[in-house]
């Protein structure tokens, strides 16, 4: 049997959420069979200090696993610079690797998906990323899995072949795209990828996660998706540096093996539009974003 890829859990100071996300990998089956690598950041303030302490006693303690190797970084990297050295160190080492934060609970199929997503298409060179989080889509009629072009950061893998192509330069990046590819990029408009690009440029944001999606659209590359979906991410209550209080991406875990993959390398396109009618909609009438809104600020 081929071996199964290491996972990269990167851990901050949410004690919490961190205890939840390994709880949940824990039931995974081959959960025992992986090796799991959690790297702590070091904290940014004071403020933070206890917090990351708890966390990292949290990681040293961590059972149930092939093996466990705590990484303990010695300043803060921030979010960013920490999962583009992990993933590098651990694809150098392994060749592929599974990512996750400390904000998503799997189903205990996700990591089964994974691997089997990263042994059939390794050396399908269009495809680049495997995601493991879906939105909450209408259509009853998808495949149990399926190719599109953007790529999930909620739970994902990859391999050695295409974080090579990662491009972290955001002016390289902006300097392939023209009007066309930016519309196609951002889904018709649905959704805010290109100006989560401009808020980088602006320094407004430091997404790893946006510039590796635009590193493989530019590629022409595919990414591997379930039609429901194997991770929920709990980390939209407030609690995260980089994410709102909201409700709308929140999802039931599936508790089913994935287990029908495409065959024809190309995007479904029945599930871009699945996708593209979600986006669409998922903020919901005037009134119900008002209402949220008006949530949002007494939350």
């Amino acid at each position: 049997m081929q071996q199964l890829a290491p996972i990269a859990l990167f851990v901050y100071n949410r004690p919490d959420h961190t205890r939840r996300t390994l709880i949940h990998l824990q039931k995974n089956v081959l959960a025992d069979e992986s090796r799991l690598y959690i790297f702590c950041d070091s904290a940014k303030t004071d403020a933070d200090r206890e917090k990351v302490e708890q966390v990292r006693q949290l990681a040293k303690e961590t059972t149930g696993f092939k093996s466990v190797k705590v990484i303990l970084r010695d300043h803060n990297l921030g979010l960013a610079e920490s999962i583009i050295s992990g993933v590098t160190q651990l694809v150098y080492e392994y060749g592929k690797v599974i990512v996750f934060e400390d904000d998503l609970l799997s189903s205990p199929y996700t990591l089964e998906y994974f691997n089997e997503g990263l042994a059939r298409y390794a050396n399908q060179e269009k495809v680049m990323h495997i995601g493991a989080y879906m939105y909450n889509l209408k259509d009853e009629e998808l495949p149990e899995s399926f190719f599109y072009r953007a790529a999930s950061s909620w739970g994902w893998a990859t391999w050695a072949r295409s974080w090579n192509h990662f491009e972290p330069d955001i002016d390289k990046l902006i300097a392939q795209f023209d009007t066309l590819s930016i519309i196609r990029f951002s889904i018709e408009g649905k959704m805010n990828f290109w100006r989560q690009v401009q808020e980088f440029k602006a320094g407004k944001n430091n997404s790893w996660a946006i510039r590796w999606y635009a590193s493989i659209f530019l590629k022409g590359g595919l990414t591997l998706n379930p039609s429901r979906s194997l991770i929920n991410n709990i980390g939209h209550d407030g609690t995260g540096v980089h994410s709102n209080k909201e409700r709308m991406y929140d999802v039931h875990i599936s508790q089913q093996p994935v287990k029908k993959f495409p065959d024809v390398i190309e995007e479904d396109e029945k599930a871009y539009n699945a996708i593209k009618n979600f986006l669409a909609h998922r903020k919901g009438s005037l009134l119900q974003r008002a209402v949220r809104f008006v949530k949002q600020r007494m939350g």
